[in-house]
Formats: C-alpha cells, structure tokens, sequence
C-alpha cells in the first residue's frame, strides 16, 4: 500500500505543477509579464503560495517553467511545418509563419522567451534552460537546411550557418511586426516577410523562380488553413 501512496502522491504532485504552468501560462497571456506574481498564479491554479515554491523554488523556476512550455508548443509547430512538404523551401517558409502564428498567438509568451519583455527580479533558476529548449526548435529549422544543402540549392554548405540567418529574419520581421511597425502594410507577410525571404534564399545561390514558388506554395497552404 505504502507504493501504491507514493505513486499516487508523485501523481498528483505532476498534475499540480502542470496546474501551476497552465495558470502562469493564462496569466501572462491576459494580464502580461507584471502579474506574474506567485499570488496571483496561484489563486488562479486554485493552490497556495507555498505550493509554487515547493515545485519551483521561486517565481523564477516558475517563469523557467513557462519558457519551455512555450518552446515544446513552438517546436512542435515548426515540425508540423516541415512535416507539411517536401520541398525543403516551402519547409523554411512554412517554419517563417508557423514562428509568426505563434507570435501573435502569444505575444507575451514570445517576448519572455526570446528576452524580449524584462522578468522583473525573478532571475532564470537556470541560465542554460531557455538555450537547451530553443536549441530544440532551432534543429528542426537545421535539418531542413540541411535538406536545401544537400539537394544542391545553395552555395553555402554549413546548415547551420544558414538556418542562423533564416531565424534572425524571421526573428526581426516578427519583433518589428509586433511592434507595429507594420500597421500600413495590408498584408506584411506578402509585402515584406515573403520577399525578404526569397531574396534572402536567392543571395546564397538558390534559384530565384524556385524560391519564390516555394514562399508562394507555403503561403497558400497557410492561407487556406486559416480560413479553416
């Protein structure tokens, strides 16, 4: 009996912490990064203050928490681009607005975990965290990099190198977005993202024509899913 309590008690003990990481999750999605206090969290997840502590040590380990809530969540987008064709090009554009979709779906979310908006004094529990998660989604854009490589398409041949700079424009595109600095473009990502990505995949050698098909394949499936 004594197994059967431990079981149930580790049990329950991951289904409060999962409990706690939805309600930070809620939290800073509808009252942003300043109402991330452990009060607040835990009145919302239905626990006492202590409890936050006891799972995370501090508001900290419980932000950490959040943060690689939200790089399994952009992950798994970023997989479902890729998974979405075969074509390593239409990947890397489908990766660009699966990262856009997630941005706007989770602004505050997004900005906490690219440092984009301040923890107060709640200082990351561990440093390495964040990098470790990001490094995840990071490899699924890698590997399509990989693909454009070895398919020929490309004058550089360190995957790596380029999947850098793919995500650092994509990065800028959603950071300036988000900040509307876009609000008289009509549709941004026809306007900006999908040239600026052509282009960008045509200044390491790719062909120009095959490029732009890719970035408008990617962006007709991505426009009839929405609709849906």
């Amino acid at each position: 009996m004594a197994a059967r309590r431990d079981t149930d008690r580790t049990a329950d003990d991951g289904s409060t912490r999962e409990r706690l990481v939805d309600a930070a999750v809620a939290v800073l999605a509808e009252e942003g990064p300043a109402e991330m206090k452990v009060r607040r969290i835990s009145d919302r997840a239905g626990s006492s203050t202590i409890t936050v502590y006891h799972h995370f040590g501090n508001v900290g380990g419980l932000l950490d928490a959040v943060v690689v809530r939200g790089y399994a969540t952009l992950t798994g987008t970023l997989e479902d681009a890729a998974a979405s064709n075969d074509d390593p090009g239409v990947q890397l554009f489908a990766m660009a607005l699966g990262a856009r979709g997630f941005a706007q779906r989770n602004p505050h979310l997004y900005d906490l975990m690219f440092g984009l908006s301040p923890r107060g004094t709640y200082r990351a529990s561990a440093p390495l965290v964040p990098q470790q998660h990001f490094r995840r989604a990071y490899a699924v854009l890698v590997r399509s990099c990989h693909r454009l490589v070895t398919a020929g398409r490309v004058d550089i041949d360190d995957p790596e190198q380029i999947a850098a700079q793919l995500w650092s424009l994509v990065h800028g595109f959603v950071s300036l977005e988000a900040a509307g600095h876009f609000a008289d473009h009509s549709d941004p990502v026809a306007s900006v993202l999908a040239p600026m990505a052509v282009a960008q995949l045509v200044g390491i050698g790719d062909d120009r024509a095959r490029a732009t098909r890719g970035a408008l394949d990617a962006y007709a499936t991505w426009t009839a899913t929405a609709v849906e």
